[in-house]
């Protein structure tokens, strides 16, 4: 596989292209020009992300003529709060951003997600482009115009929908993502055959191994049949009232788990959805959904990846069932009061199941605390 792909994504006068290969960041002057009303743009990034490709991207706009300026702000997931939204638009309005300019995200989930907002609010909404910079993002964060902050009371509830105006999956600044940050990211990748498309899941079993180790084209096309995937979601659903829950995979458990973990390092995000996934398909299974050969094979594919599989896989104590129950009440995903997961049929046959037993729930987080030992 060579050369850039793209994948468009058909939201009328949202609509917007994914562009997906290598050497992005050093076309990205090229490639953002065209969208420009004026030759200036705001850089968001985090500092370990602008450690190694800030320089390149603002070479590149320099290259076309274009002035930016940076932010840079701690990395982590504790800076999608509050205090650095709070700065990055106070930031954004002394560079006086007009409606008409361009902010760029550069970094991961954690960047993507809080410049989006600050671009949302600003001026009742800017142009943003996302440059993401871990896998996470490329194939999960960066598409479809999710956009927010976490607060004391959970993760995202703070948000607004705003597409961006293009995003550059750049695979070569996958070589400098850490492995964990790279397996946390392939979490959300498996979850894409999980959900829809059981022959992607069948070529991860195959390819997996050769696209952890650094294989260029076996992640372009991972990158790629993600991207597709969510972008067909997005265009059928974009504001999440029905077939767009599907995303939401194995996040039920995640975000739980996240919230019980104080959103540290003990878990990273793909980390608890590849567990997550993981147990969505254990409780499909327990209620007679699908067979019993799908939640071993989830589990033994996530495994042969050296990744996260089971609650035993994390480190430190965690809330016993009950009180794990009740941080999924918090979820955005309840509806009237009623947990709403997303269930599976077999690999690739996810569904939007509104009425699942909280019995069934408590039984199967019990037994699986109950491993952790």
């Amino acid at each position: 596989m060579t050369g850039i792909e793209t994948v468009h994504v058909a939201l009328g006068a949202r609509a917007y292209d994914v562009r997906i290969g290598t050497r992005l960041i050093g076309a990205a002057g090229q490639e953002i020009a065209p969208l420009l009303r004026r030759k200036r743009v705001a850089i968001v990034s985090d500092a370990h992300v602008a450690a190694v490709h800030l320089a390149p991207l603002q070479a590149a706009l320099a290259a076309e003529g274009i002035v930016s300026e940076a932010l840079i702000l701690p990395p982590g997931e504790a800076t999608k709060g509050w205090p650095e939204f709070s700065r990055t638009v106070e930031w954004l309005l002394e560079q006086k951003v007009e409606r008409r300019d361009i902010v760029i995200a550069l970094g991961g989930g954690v960047i993507g997600d809080l410049v989006g907002f600050a671009s949302a609010v600003l001026r009742r909404g800017v142009r943003f482009v996302q440059i993401p910079t871990s896998l996470l993002a490329q194939v999960d964060s960066s598409v479809g115009g999710k956009t927010g902050i976490n607060t004391a009371q959970g993760k995202n509830l703070v948000g607004a929908f705003h597409q961006p105006s293009l995003v550059l999956a750049d695979i070569d600044v996958l070589q400098s993502l850490p492995a964990r940050d790279f397996l946390s990211g392939y979490g959300e990748v498996v979850k894409y055959g999980l959900l829809g498309d059981s022959a992607f899941f069948d070529w991860l079993e195959t390819n997996g191994p050769a696209l952890a180790a650094g294989d260029a084209d076996a992640r372009q096309y991972a990158v790629r049949r993600s991207v597709e995937m969510k972008a067909r979601i997005v265009e059928r659903d974009e504001t999440e009232e029905g077939d767009r829950a599907l995303l939401n995979l194995g996040h039920t458990f995640c975000h739980a788990l996240e919230k019980a973990t104080g959103y540290s390092d003990r878990l990273l995000h793909g980390e608890g959805v590849a567990i997550g996934c993981a147990l969505a398909f254990e409780l499909s299974q327990r209620l007679g959904l699908c067979s019993q050969e799908a939640p071993s094979r989830v589990r033994a594919h996530l495994r042969s990846m050296g990744m996260k599989v089971d609650m035993a896989d994390i480190p430190g104590d965690l809330p016993d069932a009950t009180a794990l129950l009740a941080l999924m009440g918090q979820d955005k995903k309840v509806i009237d009061g009623r947990l709403r997961f997303i269930l599976a049929r077999g690999i690739g046959g996810a569904f939007v199941a509104e009425d699942v037993p909280g019995d069934a729930v408590h039984t199967l987080l019990t037994e699986a605390l109950a491993r952790k030992g």
